[in-house]
This record gives structure tokens, sequence and C-alpha cells, in this order.
């Protein structure tokens, strides 16, 4: 879609939600491709928005919501009638309903559970007790399971009875219980529909299956489903079935907590922004992370000031300082980059900061050197001065072995005194390279010219 097309379509929808023509409006909600759908109502005024999902039937404003993930679906639900808040919630996966809810104002989320039916409630409560990357909170609890003796006749007619709530289950398999929901077998839709009608479900599924437990980490979970080709596995507590999760939902929630990481280290404050979000929150959250910088920053200059003399004296040493900085600071963000995957895989602990430091510290010295020596060579090539090769190469080099080791025990220290380590590793690190590379260079360079060397 042209830019041309999308200020076409937004005007026509704008058109139409003022006219309050529903049927107008559901076509062409309907008849956008789901891609464009997110850049269509992202365009639209606030109160537009709003006036959309009033106007569109449940179903269809349920489907534009999977869409909008990333345009914080619940604010807008919370502006909305809770009427049409709860209708169009019913319509969505309870792990999804569950977590536009739990996102909700309290105030906002009581008015729209008073709604819901009674199991909804309770499914949410339930959910809502989980972490959001643990399988408890990623798991549908839409699912069908029949007690073990079932007929497969009893199942099919189950299914046709209630074709209509069970079009919105997504199902895939079918599980076999016993006793107080205790997990026998799975079973797929296919071999159920080419079994006996008297066949009872415990002579066909297959026995123990691959479980996963409601406590497991988004990580193992990931693993889980890297070694198994399933669609969805069971999720049990206990022994007990109590939903499944798919593998669509753990690929999307590593995909989200990825990019979300990547927003905090770019410094957006709560990991998430978009332009259709007020000013005062957008510019609140950056500035947030640039204040706090401009502190970090006025130190490493302060440095800089206190060798004012020598830096007159030693002008074109002025050209290798942000060199100095900038590649030290690489090989930290390398480190860092190394630490945080092996928190996130359970591979290192936040206690093993000497583990971490004396492997880092190898690495450092040897890159050290080599990035040393070429930053030294090109100095006395370029300037024909040996002393400043000198200065230049030992001062990177040392800078490199702080930066490396920096960053591989900062995220683990961070870590371990609850502080995210997406957010705080890179000024940190940041500012320790430059603090530490002026220093060095201009604490070598006054060395230099004191004893007559520059």
């Amino acid at each position: 879609m042209t830019g041309t097309d999308i200020q076409a379509t937004v005007s026509l929808l704008t058109e139409l939600i003022w006219k309050r023509d529903e049927e107008g409006v559901s076509g062409l909600v309907a008849g956008l491709p789901p891609a464009d759908t997110a850049l269509v109502v992202s365009r639209l005024d606030a109160s537009d928005r709003c006036e959309l999902f009033e106007l569109l039937d449940p179903e269809a404003a349920a489907g534009a919501i999977l869409n909008l993930k990333e345009l914080a679906p619940h604010t807008l639900l919370a502006r909305i009638a809770p009427e049409t808040a709860a209708r169009i919630l019913h319509e969505l996966p309870s792990n999804l309903e569950t977590d536009l809810i739990a996102a909700m104002k309290p105030a906002a989320a009581e008015k729209v559970l008073e709604l819901l039916s009674d199991r909804e409630t309770d499914e949410v409560k339930t959910l809502a007790r989980y972490d959001s990357d643990v399988a408890g909170g990623l798991m549908v609890t839409e699912i069908l399971s029949y007690a073990e003796p079932t007929t497969v006749g009893e199942v099919v007619e189950d299914l046709r009875k209630n074709a209509d709530v069970y079009a919105r289950f997504n199902i895939q398999y079918i599980y076999a219980t016993r006793g107080e929901n205790l997990l026998v077998g799975v079973l797929r839709i296919r071999d159920l529909l080419l079994s006996e009608a008297e066949t009872s479900l415990g002579r066909l599924v297959l026995e123990e299956p691959v479980t996963v437990d409601h406590e497991t980490a988004l990580e193992d979970l990931r693993d889980l489903f890297d070694r198994y080709r399933y669609l969805g596995l069971p999720v049990v507590a206990d022994g007990k079935l109590v939903g499944v999760i798919r593998r669509a939902a753990v690929e999307e929630a590593i995909a989200e907590k990825n990019a979300r990481q990547f927003r905090l280290v770019q410094g957006i404050i709560g990991g998430e922004e978009v332009r259709t979000m007020p000013v005062s929150v957008r510019s609140g959250r950056r500035l947030a992370f640039l204040s706090a910088n401009i502190v970090l920053n006025v130190v490493a200059a302060s440095v800089i000031v206190y060798f004012e003399d020598t830096l007159a004296s030693l002008i074109a040493l002025a050209a290798f300082l942000p060199i100095i900085s900038d590649m030290s600071g690489c090989s930290g963000n390398q480190a860092v980059a190394v630490s945080m995957r092996e928190l996130a895989l359970g591979l290192v602990r936040p206690k093993e900061v000497l583990r971490v430091l004396g492997k880092e510290l190898s690495v450092g010295l040897f890159n050290g050197a080599a990035l040393g020596l070429l930053l030294g060579l090109v100095a006395w090539v370029w300037r024909g001065n040996p002393t400043l090769g000198i200065v230049v190469g030992l001062a990177l080099a040392l800078n490199t072995v702080v930066a490396v080791c920096m960053g591989g025990v900062v995220p683990l220290i961070l870590k371990g005194f609850g502080v995210d380590p997406a957010l705080a590793s890179g000024p940190i690190l940041t500012t320790v390279t430059d603090i530490c590379g002026f220093f060095l260079a201009l604490g070598f360079a006054t060395l230099a010219l004191s004893w007559g060397f520059l």
C-alpha cells in the first residue's frame, strides 16, 4: 500500500466512522490485508479509533486487535464502553484476553470483568497469577479434553453440537483425562475422524505425551519446541491438564522479549513506544534516559578539561581520543552481549563475577594488545612520532582490557541487584570506557611531555 493509498483509505474510513456506517466500516476493515490494518488504524485520531471499535462487530474487532499488539490495544479497550470491550475480549484467546485486562488500570479492568461470564473471569484470574514468561502465562485454556472412556462417536457429536464455540479454539489435538483432570494421552483430530465411532479415546490416544509444567520458563519452552516439532504441547500442574501452549505463542514471546531488550538498550524506558502514544509519555520516557546520560557525559568531559594543557600542547592526540573510546566501547559491548545471552540461557549466575572476570580478562589482554599495536602503528606512520604511537596504542590496549572486563561483569552485578541489565549496562559501560580512555591517553601523554619524549 503506497502513501497515497494509505491516506485515501484513512480518509475514507474516517468518513465512514463519522457517518456511523457500520456496514461500510466493517467491509473496509475486513478488506484490509492484516499487515496494513495496524498501519491504517494508527493513522486515525484517538477518538476515531475508539469509535471504530464501537462500530465493528465483536468478532471483526477481535481480529483487528490481533494486528494491533504494538499499538497498546489495552488503552483503546479501556476507553470504549465496558460492554463493547467485554464482547471483544470474549472473542480473543484466553492468554491475550488476560494480558489485555491485566494491562488496564484496575478500575477499567474491574468494570470489564464484571461483564464477563463466571468461567471467563475465573480463567482470567487464574492466568493472571502467572508471569508472562512462563508456560502458565503463555498458555491458552481453550482446549478439548474428554474422559478416557468417551467414545469417538460421542466426541464427534459434541464437536458438531458446539461447533460455534469450538470454532475459535484453534484446535489441533484432543486430550484424554481420568479422575480429577489427570492427563492420560493426546490424540490428533485426523486420527479421531478416521476411527470407528464406538472406539474409546483410551484405546486411541498416545500415552505419556510430551508435557510442559506450568512454571516452565520461556527459554526452556523454546528449547522444547526446538527438540519437538509439535504445534502445541499440553501444560500440566501436578499431572493435571490446565492448558495448551502453542509454538506460535512461544516464538512471539521470544521475539517480543528480544525487541523489548533492544528498545531498552537504545534508551526507550518502559521498553515500548509507538508514535500513537501521547507526546508527554513518549518525551518523558526518552528524557529519563537522556538526562541521566548528560550527567555521565559531563563526568567524562571533566577528564578532558583536567588535562587541558596537555591537549593544547599535543593537539594531534585529540584525533585519537574518539577512536580509543569507540573501539573500547565496541569491545565492551561484545562482552555485554555474551553475558546477557548466558544469563538468559541460565549458563551463568549473578554471583559468578570472578569466573566471568577471569574469562574476559584473557580475551581483553589478547584483543587489547592486537588493537593497541594496530592503532599505535597508524599513529606512528601518520604523525611520524613513535612516542605518540606508544601513548595511543598503550591507552587503547589497557582501555580494551577495562572495557571487556566491565562489559562481562556489569550485567551480572545489575542482575544481582534486580536491575534490568539491558537498560543500564550500556550507559555504565560507555561512561567507564570514555573516562578511562581519556584518562589513560591524556595521562600517558602528560608523562611523556614531562619526560621530554613528546
